[in-house]
């Protein structure tokens, strides 16, 4: 219509009745474009806020202030060009073998470090902690260097807050394997799980939640010094536990899952647990691929 009238000096009616189209149609203004705008510029704002999440986050986050469709969020996500380029990864099938999935919180807790810089282009380690069934971060212990005691005051410190667990999974690091790591669980009857070495998929909830913490956290912020790193660090594990939808859980928050499970009586009570846990079985030995190196070390011990 548009082409016609301006290369021939027709009217609009005169042009509708050549192509055969109603008039109406030609005048037709779609009414959608005004009522997403709002939404698009929302759904940009948040987007800006966090450059690392997905739309189904930001979908989340904009049901908080107003009722929206995920499909139109989505429409408007990807015509705004928010979308997050990923690159595809080839992924080979191995044969694993069946891992206990956690029922209840502290049935299980994963521990991994996170490396990273400050401004003055010193290192420091970050100490991750995570409940695997409640996806909470229990600690995010920030220093410049980080051996076997420090981790296990961070450990104490989070058993005299909700109680022991029933195993720990981390990997072989020296931290992770001492003398003084392995004694203090035979003291506390916790289940050490060490990964096989080279296998970091079999400790795979610690490992989405570093990446996590690098995209959302670490890779965007410049921290000046320790005390920066410390607090920005803190603010962020904040965010994470209180705030930050998650996809394994419903798009709930961690805090709210955990709530959710421990008012419908899902998480029994232990006395000298706090209350906060299942009733952990006994003690019960170390898998046979680990069992020697148990041994020898208790022996050390001793």
């Amino acid at each position: 219509m548009t082409t016609i009238r301006a290369e021939y000096p027709l009217s609009e009616r005169r042009a509708c009745g050549l192509l055969e189209a109603a008039v109406s149609s030609c005048r037709y203004a779609p009414r959608r474009l005004e009522r997403d705008a709002a939404l698009t510029a929302r759904l940009s704002e948040l987007a800006r806020e966090h450059p690392r999440w997905g739309y189904r986050r930001l979908c989340v986050l904009v049901r908080r202030e107003e009722p929206a469709n995920h499909k139109r969020v989505h429409r408007l996500y990807r015509e705004a060009g928010l979308s997050l380029r990923r690159k595809k990864r080839k992924r080979l099938s191995r044969q694993r073998p069946a891992a206990t999935a956690a029922q209840a919180a502290n049935q299980e807790w994963a521990l991994d470090f996170v490396t990273d810089a400050m401004a003055s282009g010193r290192h420091i380690r970050v100490l991750s902690v995570i409940d695997v069934f409640t996806r909470e971060c229990l600690a995010l212990e920030t220093d410049t260097s980080m051996g076997s005691l420090r981790v296990l005051r961070v450990l104490e410190r989070i058993i005299a807050e909700r109680g022991a667990p029933a195993r720990i999974h981390s990997d072989n690091g020296p931290e992770f394997t001492s003398r003084a790591y392995l004694a203090w669980a035979i003291e506390r009857q916790i289940e050490l799980a060490h990964i096989r070495p080279g296998k970091p998929v079999e400790n795979a909830y610690i490992e989405s939640f570093n990446g996590r913490l690098r995209e959302e956290c670490l890779n965007v912020s410049w921290f000046r010094n320790l005390f920066d790193a410390r607090r920005q660090i803190a603010a962020w594990r904040d965010h994470y536990n209180r705030q930050r939808p998650h996809s394994a859980l419903d798009y709930r928050t961690p805090e709210q899952f955990a709530l959710a499970h421990a008012s419908a009586g899902f998480c029994g009570n232990e006395a000298g647990q706090g209350g906060s846990i299942a009733a952990p079985s006994p003690h019960t030995p170390l898998p046979a691929k680990h069992g020697v190196q148990h041994d020898q070390a208790c022996r050390m011990i001793i």
